[in-house]
């Protein structure tokens, strides 16, 4: 089945599998000691957040199964142009306290900028969650250059905050056992996620299943034919090669078609959210040497706005 259930883990499972990740990529990359430290950081705030998420019913949605099978067999993913009301008082504090961490980690002014005009009220924090979670760059990009401030780092910090809601919605919306939600799941075949439009991270490699992993919202599914998850390219110019052969756990998917790639990770098992993010720091040197031969991640797909 395409649609990959996700089992919930513990905070004591997720920070023990966390700090075994963390130790192994240090024991063979010490360089990556401040990367790691920074991380730990941030994926303890967001972790955090989630925690509190997950013990507080959300917001009450008018999002019938009936409605998003109908939108998913369109190829429109559930929460695209859905008027989704943010928890802003429980959001904004990480969001805050993300800025900080990014500037004692190397952002510096950049992060102390954003975190200024967003305590102010200059920004105002509510649409910045919301740009988020609607995977709306140009909203973000827009709102950053009116106020001078880096876009990239601007969308950085809305996401990790508003990832966390973006979690806890796809888990509720599609945790159902009604038919018609099940089977239109069953068929997504598309290679952004079925849940808020981003795409794959990566790709986890577990038990010899491809199961892409949504950058965003953590959500998981396989795609029933092994092909470019952009354009669909299943041809010669679609290849997977591993950079390093000494780390055949660690290979690339390369389109020369679109010029696209994404990474694959074996993996004992899935990560739970957020710690996907450690495998995406884990292949970092994966990244340098694809985009080093001319390959990109491509932008945010677009989809109709209400």
């Amino acid at each position: 089945m395409p649609h990959v259930a996700l089992e919930s883990a513990s905070r004591a499972s997720r920070l023990t599998a966390a700090g075994d990740r963390w130790a192994a990529i240090l024991a063979s990359r010490p360089d990556l000691e401040p990367a790691i430290q920074l991380q730990q950081q941030l994926l303890g705030l967001v972790g955090d957040l989630s925690d509190r998420l997950a013990e507080r019913p959300l917001p009450r949605l008018s999002l019938p199964p009936r409605y998003l099978a109908a939108k998913l067999r369109s190829g429109t993913p559930a929460l695209t142009g859905e008027p989704i009301p943010i928890p802003v008082a429980l959001l904004k504090p990480v969001l805050l306290d993300l800025c900080s961490a990014l500037s004692k980690g190397g952002a510096a002014e950049a992060a102390d900028h954003i975190r200024d005009r967003i305590s102010s009220g200059e920004m105002d924090a509510g649409s910045v969650l919301t740009a988020s979670l609607s995977r709306d760059q140009d909203a973000i990009r827009s709102g950053a250059a009116h106020r001078g401030l880096s876009a990239d780092l601007l969308w950085l910090v809305a996401e990790l905050a508003a990832s966390p809601f973006a979690y806890a919605l796809q888990r509720t919306l599609f945790a159902t056992n009604d038919d018609t939600l099940h089977s239109a799941l069953a068929e997504w075949n598309h290679g952004y996620c079925a849940a808020c439009g981003s795409w794959p991270a990566l790709a986890e490699v577990v038990g010899g299943h491809r199961t892409l992993r949504c950058s965003f919202c953590a959500f998981a599914w396989e795609l029933t034919t092994y092909e470019c998850v952009y354009c669909g390219e299943g041809g010669e110019p679609f290849v997977t090669a591993a950079p390093d052969p000494e780390r055949m756990d660690q290979r690339v998917e390369v389109c020369s078609g679109c010029g696209g790639y994404l990474k694959t990770l074996d993996l004992p098992a899935l990560s739970p959210f957020p710690l996907v993010a450690i495998a995406d720091l884990e292949t970092m040197s994966v990244d340098v040497t694809t985009m080093e031969h001319g390959y990109q991640r491509p932008p945010m797909k677009e989809f109709p706005r209400r």
